[in-house]
């Protein structure tokens, strides 16, 4: 079989000119070039694309064009071509290079004409219908029928009706049911518009804004008079004509004047709806009707619980009567009772379910108000999660804003930059690790399957994320402020010397001024800034923090990082992805603990001096269009040990760059290159 695959290959050039057997076989390296330059170019507009769909549908909820979607399916199924016929260059002997030439270079035109026929920057790669709206990803609905239709009918059928507010305490399922009604109107398209906004726990009348005008595919000015952005967003609503309005759990009064949203009346056939846990609010905003969403009956609670459980346990004579106790202590939420449910799922030992009745009991003996019961209930299948790490890797996901959708393959990479999962052979042996944690706490209850358009993901409850927040008030002790349109910093005051993870990602600030010192952080492990338009850092803000292990400076408009980042000596990950306007990185040489680095999407010309000194590095993303050289000699001696040779294959490293620049090491063991997983472009 060695011979049969070279013969055919030979048969099949025969049938060509000669003269074109003999141009591909003189110019083999010239097509081979102008292979991997268009394929490339194709690469890279892929990448920018894809960057584009996400920006548009993460600010505006657009869903991409069909053609687009197939375009770049074709590429990537094109790209995957592309490398086997990379393998068959790189494996091809002298007697096939005519044969390989005609090969790439046919496969040249196919990746020239696909990139060809590639959206252009003037071209829409959205849906512009303003009528279609992306469905919201939702659990099932457990009873609630009656309510359900009350605020239908008000919907649809009461026409004095125009601001409804539906209340009841956290986890009775007020979002479940509006996100069923929500993707009911979008089907009936009886609006004109249907407008889905998530306000935050701690008002911002600025993020709200902004947050409306972001659904209505609108923008406000970043800064502006008060009154003015009213004004602004008013108009947007007004041009919206006859639409739904859904603000989700709304916490505080609202002045609808001081937003800019217009009075809903018959005459304009607008429609407020609010979702909150205080009466009160729906009172204040002067709601035509107040719907209060009750906890199950005893009935419903025991049906959705022995669905959620499975036969296994619903089936179990012996378990009845404990069962039925258990469910009585999920006080007919339906948030705890698939949490619990979900915990207890398979489980038919008689004395782990006493010991959980006797918990729950306990947990709910020792706090008062519904507020902190629903949050003791939770916490339940919190600390049931028997591997502390598995904990861990929940408690992280507290750390993004608010109702985030978080993309799954992210948020596993995030947690292997923390070591919350062991190192292992591979990377992808890593990831597969992580999923498997994930479907833990998916069949758990305290995550919820989502998708963003684009990625898998998932997503927090608001009251599991209140009953993290509340563990990590203590210990561990994070502080999470992200996504709250803050302008600057927290205080210095807020920044405890307890403290060990901060997030104050996908806000507003632009600027870490030289007087703020945090001194006290000295147990600080994991700062969070992405996603914020940061400018400048002042050069001391990082000598304070020695434990400093994962820095996430991704998306920000920074140009250049202090010299005090070359003294976070145990430093682990430092992410600069999608930095644009990065230019200057300080000396690398002292991070040699740095396991991940990643520059993708930079605007660095020259890998960062000291880089060959990075001796714990498994993970090197070099993805950046300006980069302008890399030193050849680089990851040889990346994959030496302080200078040593290694007696074994080195560390797996994990590579993203120039495949010219790959092609052109030189290594002192032969079994180096082999070891290592370049992704090449």
């Amino acid at each position: 079989m060695e011979y049969v695959e070279p013969s055919l290959g030979i048969v099949n050039c025969i049938q060509a000119p000669v003269c074109e057997c003999l141009q591909y076989h003189r110019k083999l390296k010239d097509y081979v070039k102008n292979f991997r330059r268009i394929r490339a170019e194709l690469t890279s507009k892929m990448e920018d694309i894809e960057l584009r769909l996400e920006s548009e549908h993460r600010h505006l909820w657009k869903a991409p064009r069909k053609e687009v979607e197939n375009w770049l399916k074709n590429v990537k199924e094109m790209i995957g071509e592309a490398e086997d016929v990379e393998k068959k260059v790189n494996k091809g002997r002298y007697l096939l290079r005519a044969c390989l030439g005609k090969l790439v270079d046919e496969k040249t035109q196919e990746l020239q004409k696909i990139l060809d026929k590639a959206p252009s920057v003037s071209d829409s790669l959205v849906i512009d219908d303003p009528t279609v709206g992306l469905r919201l990803s939702t659990s099932e609905l457990i009873g609630e029928k009656v309510v359900r239709g009350q605020i239908w009918s008000c919907l649809t059928q009461k026409e004095e009706v125009s601001k409804i507010g539906v209340w009841g305490m956290g986890g009775v399922g007020k979002t479940t049911i509006m996100k069923h009604i929500y993707n009911d109107l979008l089907e009936e398209k009886r609006f004109d518009k249907v407008i889905w906004v998530t306000v935050a726990k701690e008002l911002n009348i600025e993020k709200l804004q902004d947050d409306i005008a972001s659904a209505l595919k609108e923008g406000l000015p970043e800064r502006g008079d008060k009154v003015i952005r009213a004004g602004q967003l008013l108009g947007m609503l007004e041009k919206a004509k006859k639409h739904v309005l859904i603000l989700d759990d709304v916490w505080d009064k609202i002045s609808l004047e001081d937003v800019g949203i217009p009075e809903p009346t018959s005459s304009n056939g607008c429609k407020l709806v609010l979702t909150t846990r205080k009466e009160e609010v729906c009172k204040f905003l002067g709601c035509d009707e107040v719907i209060k969403v009750k906890p199950l009956s005893d009935e419903e609670a025991l049906a959705s619980f022995l669905h959620k459980v499975g036969p296994k346990v619903s089936q179990s004579p012996t378990l009845q009567s404990t069962l039925r106790l258990v469910v009585k202590e999920c006080a007919g939420l339906p948030l705890t009772i698939v949490v619990v449910a979900g915990t207890l799922k398979g489980v038919d030992d008689p004395h782990i379910w006493n010991n959980a009745l006797n918990e729950l009991k306990q947990r709910i003996g020792e706090v008062e108000g519904m507020e902190a019961e629903v949050i003791e209930r939770l916490k339940f299948s919190f600390d049931h999660l028997k591997d502390e790490k598995v904990k861990h890797c929940f408690l992280y996901c507290a750390l993004y804003p608010e109702d985030f959708e978080i993309e799954k393959d992210e948020l596993i990479q995030c947690w292997i930059d923390e070591g919350f999962i062991d190192e292992m052979d591979t990377r992808q042996q890593m990831m597969d690790k992580g999923r498997a944690i994930l479907k833990k706490l998916e069949d758990n209850c305290l995550l919820e399957n989502a998708y963003d358009g684009f990625h898998e993901c998932v997503k927090m409850h608001d009251a599991v994320r209140d009953m993290a927040l509340s563990i990590t008030s203590r210990k561990p002790r994070y502080m999470a402020k992200a996504g709250m349109n803050l302008k600057q910093l927290p205080y210095e005051e807020e920044w405890t010397a307890d403290i060990e993870k901060v997030s104050v990602m996908g806000n507003s600030i632009s600027e870490i001024p030289i007087h703020l010192s945090l001194a006290k952080c000295r147990l600080l492990t994991t700062l969070l800034l992405q996603e914020n338009p940061i400018q400048s850092i002042a050069d001391p803000f990082f000598s304070n923090m020695p434990c400093l292990s994962v820095l996430n400076l991704s998306g920000t408009l920074i140009e250049c990082l202090p010299d005090s980042i070359s003294e976070l000596k145990n430093l682990t990950a430092l992410l600069l992805k999608r930095c644009y306007r990065l230019s200057y990185l300080p000396s690398l040489s002292k991070l040699q603990k740095l396991k991940k680095l990643d520059l993708s999407h930079s605007g660095i010309k020259e890998v960062p001096e000291g880089m060959e000194m990075l001796v714990s590095l498994t993970y090197l993303d070099l993805y950046a269009m300006s980069l302008e050289e890399v030193p050849s000699g680089l990851l040889p001696k990346l994959s030496h040990g302080n200078g040593q040779p290694y007696t074994y294959a080195p560390p797996s490293l994990t590579i993203w760059s120039r495949r010219e620049w790959w092609e052109s090491l030189e290594w002192d063991h032969p079994n180096f290159k082999n070891v290592l997983h370049p992704f090449l472009w």
